[in-house]
């Protein structure tokens, strides 16, 4: 029972191991967290159509939730730029201009979301996250990173741009800067914000000083000194927190209202859970962690539902917002816990603060932090050991910034998926013989000193046999067998990694089998897996392939056919 409470809740795993030592990171990672949660709560709100405090409490209660009921110790939910537009478009037409009905319509589309995912948890659907393949997620982190950086340069130089596409962010953010529309003040406090920050843990890794959370330092003094100094008209800042705690918020709704919504429900769940199981995946690899991905989805639809019965709407992992953490030391869950607390308590005790707080400031910070998922090493290394996996990174990093996140990862499972239908397609393949004083059987073409054994050609295929790369298999062995020294009575196919074999590959390995067999050559099938062996039967080829053409070992075929030949010869 235990087990499975910890299972369901992994919450209740992490607290019951808690470290002591972590308490310190967790505790300043989530007050430095708190300092983007606030701002982006409220604007991610508004860009959806809603009032500002309905994006703190879609902060509020999804990371409490979470905190239990999540698998990611390291993951920050709440609203995000890639839902806003898809929520506003749901429910801005329903609400007509009613804060109140529109903060229902929100609830109601956060609860279908939550319906959704949680149904695809159950139904362990969760599979996207299985096919992210390393060069995937280190494009995909160099991606948002790139696109996270873009965005936030606008408000380092003291301006608002009106598009997401980071393509044309970088136009309009040199549009701006052409046409004078920095200011001076705003980008004199994001500067002096990464200098701080950089300085700080520059030399923390000297050991010049202890360890000092450079992003809250930044965060206080540059509040501080705006509100000492007066400067609050001088330069765009966070805005002042409205008042109110999360409370239920679903009157006023009809089934035609649900119905309404159940589409664009649809696209914000797919949209939810490929960011969010992406990133989480990602991040939990970076920290030598595994998530799994079904859960994943249910406890994203969990925490969606829990947005939706408290005055909130639908919400996902951010990748900034994530990035802070992890960049700030956090260690667990207790991270999102203390900024839903700090939130709440700003919202109680001291809503004005935050209307001190440069955005500039909060730029610096979510630009360090996306600095931080750049892999760069890592990237170069896959251009030197394999080509390939370094321009399938190379295309998901190009999928995220050109088409977005959604269409970007869509893009990098695409790939991965050709680049192993190209592998699978011309696997290697090998000639084996024996190699003085080595066991085995092994590769001629890498070991000079490999002997053929007269009569014998024995191969070897390294991949499933498919529809894509039966013709190859045929035509190696052919090639082999015309090739061989000696003539050839027996041809043994090491078939030990060969996984798979579908129709198509069979009636190639059927048209070999004939073809040997008009040249008086016997195929013998070694070490083949039982459930290839079980395929073979179902498609009808018992007769054909008995039990006298299979062998355990490659060394038990050889020995079979080498003792024939003696017994002939005597």
């Amino acid at each position: 029972m235990g087990h499975r409470l910890v299972h369901l809740l992994p919450g209740v795993g992490v607290a019951r191991g808690y470290r002591r030592a972590w308490l310190r990171e967790d505790l300043t990672a989530g007050a430095v967290v708190t300092a983007l949660l606030i701002p982006a709560g409220m604007g991610y709100a508004q860009a959806a159509g809603l009032p500002p405090q309905a994006g703190l409490y879609a902060t509020v209660v999804p990371l409490l939730v979470y905190a239990l009921v999540g698998p990611s110790r390291v993951l920050v939910l709440g609203p995000d730029s890639s839902l806003a537009p898809i929520i506003a478009a749901a429910v801005v037409p329903l609400a007509l201009g009613d804060d109140r009905r529109a903060i229902a319509l929100g609830g109601v589309l956060a609860l279908l979301v939550g319906a959704v995912l949680l149904l695809g948890g159950v139904l362990r659907l969760g599979l996207v996250t299985d096919v992210l393949s390393k060069p995937i997620r280190i494009g995909y982190l160099n991606g948002i990173a790139l696109v996270v950086v873009v965005g936030q340069l606008p408000k380092l130089l003291g301006f608002s741009i009106g598009t997401d596409s980071p393509l044309q962010q970088v136009a309009e953010t040199a549009r701006g800067i052409a046409d004078g529309r920095t200011t001076p003040t705003a980008l004199t406090f994001g500067l002096g914000s990464l200098a701080v920050i950089l300085g700080l843990r520059l030399l923390a890794g000297r050991r010049v000083v202890g360890r000092i959370p450079g992003v809250l330092v930044a965060v206080v003094v540059s509040t501080a000194l705006v509100a000492a100094l007066g400067w609050r008209a001088r330069l765009p800042v966070v805005g002042a927190l409205p008042a109110g705690l999360p409370a239920p918020a679903l009157t006023g709704i009809t089934w035609h209202d649900v119905a309404a919504l159940t589409g664009p429900a649809l696209g914000i769940a797919l949209i939810a859970f490929a960011d969010t199981g992406v990133l989480s995946r990602t991040l939990a690899a970076r920290r030598g962690d595994s998530v799994d991905g079904s859960h994943e989805m249910g406890a994203i639809g969990v925490a969606n539902l829990a947005s939706g019965l408290t005055g909130g709407f639908p919400v996902s992992a951010s990748s900034s917002r994530s990035a802070v953490a992890e960049q700030a030391g956090g260690r667990t869950q207790l991270v999102g816990v203390v900024g839903a607390l700090l939130v709440t308590a700003f919202v109680l005790a001291a809503p004005g603060v935050t209307a001190y707080l440069p955005s500039a400031t909060l730029a610096a910070v979510v630009i360090v932090a996306a600095a931080g998922l750049v892999d760069v090493p890592g990237f170069v290394r896959l251009l030197r050991t394999s080509p390939v996996e370094g321009l399938l990174s190379l295309a998901a990093l190009g999928g995220i910034v050109l088409v977005g996140v959604l269409r970007g990862i869509v893009v990098a499972v695409a790939l991965s998926f050709l680049a192993f239908v190209q592998q699978a397609w011309r696997p290697y393949r090998a000639e084996l013989g024996l190699v003085p004083g080595v066991r085995g059987y092994h590769d001629v073409s890498r070991n000079p000193a490999a002997e053929r054994i007269p009569g014998l050609v024995i191969v070897r295929f390294d991949a499933p046999l498919f529809f894509a790369n039966g013709r190859i298999f045929d035509d190696y062995v052919r090639a082999v067998v015309d090739a061989a020294a000696d003539p050839v009575s027996t041809v043994i196919l090491a078939a030990e990694p060969i996984t798979d074999v579908d129709a198509t590959a069979v009636d190639e390995l059927v048209e070999l089998d004939d073809h040997l067999a008009s040249r008086g050559i016997r195929l013998v099938i070694a070490e083949m897996k039982d459930p290839v062996r079980d395929r073979l039967h179902r498609l009808g080829l018992d007769e054909r392939f008995g039990p006298d053409r299979f062998a355990p070992t490659v060394g038990a075929a050889v020995d079979d056919v080498t003792g024939r030949f003696r017994n002939d010869l005597g």
